[in-house]
């Protein structure tokens, strides 16, 4: 039976055009074949998430095609019009659609869809009280998953920042100012995983972690 009112809900933003990478990373897959929106989306709902909200824009067609027959669950997809503005406008988009729901989520736990080596278990550490002692997840909450002390995601966004994060961001910055400035709370999963994004068009190693360069340079996690 699906919760009457999910504590946390996912949040894959995928609207960029992926200039870098030299397509939208909506539409990419591991060397295996695998999409990396679907592989978000299932990490997300596997970890408890529920619901999971995706956000589109360059290549939205297409992508949504991906999720067709292929999630978990209950899927919420937005398009963020004015993706081209940066990360921030796939960011309001995906806050404004958590927010559109009801009974609505205490949280999102957002992740780019340029981490498609990220696991479950890193999730469910970022979503639950396991790593912060008693601490409780809750409408305040503000965490984000650190490697070897280094920032990346999830990055959990309680619902009483929503507001404020949708006034404040712009351009390609992200919420980066707004963790900064409140002070969220880090949260170490280097012994899990790297945490590495991935930039360029780089062949992955999901299961072993291991980045082998086959054009440009791995990305590093973004602040996002």
């Amino acid at each position: 039976m699906m919760p009457l009112a999910p504590p946390v809900a996912g949040l894959v933003l995928a609207a960029g055009a992926g200039s870098r990478y030299g397509r939208p990373k909506a539409l990419a897959t591991t060397p295996e074949g695998t999409s990396w929106l679907v592989r978000a989306v299932h990490t997300l709902a596997a970890a408890g998430c529920h619901p999971v909200i995706v956000v589109l824009g360059a290549g939205a067609d297409a992508a949504e095609a991906l999720l067709g027959d292929h999630h978990p669950g209950e899927l919420v997809v937005t398009r963020a019009e004015d993706w081209a503005d940066g990360l921030s406008a796939s960011l309001r988009a995906g806050l404004r659609a958590a927010a559109a729901l009801g009974p609505g989520p205490l949280a999102v736990a957002v992740v780019p869809v340029d981490v498609p080596g990220l696991g479950e278990a890193t999730v469910r550490r970022l979503i639950g009280p396991a790593a912060l002692g008693p601490a409780a997840l809750g409408p305040d909450t503000l965490r984000r998953a650190c490697f070897e002390g280094r920032p990346g995601h999830p990055v959990v966004i309680g619902r009483a920042h929503w507001a404020g994060l949708i006034a404040s961001v712009s351009g390609d910055t992200g919420a980066r100012p707004y963790l900064l400035a409140h002070q969220a709370v880090p949260v170490e999963c280097g012994d899990l995983e790297t945490g590495a994004d991935i930039d360029v068009n780089i062949d992955v190693d999901i299961n072993a972690g291991v980045e082998r360069e086959t054009g440009g340079t791995p990305g590093h996690p973004p602040d996002r």
